[in-house]
């Protein structure tokens, strides 16, 4: 399987962003209370907020640029930097804590080379971090795509996220979470 370069993604963000933007374009009339549906359609479409986007939403709002990147800012549901294709959430409440989850999350953290809120490099995986699922009798809980996974340790969560990583990549890929 061949890897997309930078440049390929760079030019694929570009198209995706005029798209979505042409889309709110003819979806919206451009008023200032329909700036927070614009900003989910953008992101529902791209996946992000790219700065473009802010700034087109910005002119069609008639919205001060600051307004717009405020109101992302404010609310958790936007984001501003490109999420992975799966999202791994690791619950550090307490009993999750005492459980393991600093061990689970020290693993994949070290085997994906990220830090939590970053994707990897092929945007395949975004790793956050989470006060408390409210799930403490099934601690440490990890969710995955919005699958809860609980009574886990590093050996399940890296046989879990291997699986995915073969489904998405194929076999014959050499993965980044084998032993090293």
């Amino acid at each position: 399987m061949e890897r997309s370069t930078s440049q390929d993604q760079f030019v694929e963000d570009t198209q995706d962003i005029g798209k979505a933007l042409l889309e709110i374009q003819t979806e919206f009339e451009g008023r200032p209370d329909e700036l927070i549906p614009m900003l989910q359609r953008a992101q529902r479409a791209i996946g992000y907020l790219p700065e473009r986007a802010l700034l087109e939403i910005s002119r069609l709002t008639r919205l001060p640029a600051a307004t717009v990147f405020g109101v992302v800012t404010f609310y958790e549901q936007f984001r501003l930097h490109p999420v992975g294709k799966h999202i791994i959430r690791i619950c550090r409440g307490t009993a999750c804590h005492v459980r393991g989850s600093d061990r689970i999350l020290r693993d994949i953290q070290t085997r994906f080379n990220i830090a939590p809120g970053e994707t990897t490099k092929d945007r395949q995986f975004t790793l956050e971090t989470v006060a408390c699922f409210g799930s403490c009798a099934l601690a440490p809980v990890v969710v995955i795509d919005g699958s809860v996974k609980g009574r886990i340790d590093t050996s399940k969560a890296r046989k879990i996220l291997e699986e995915i990583q073969e489904k998405s990549q194929g076999p014959s890929v050499n993965r980044s979470m084998t032993k090293r």
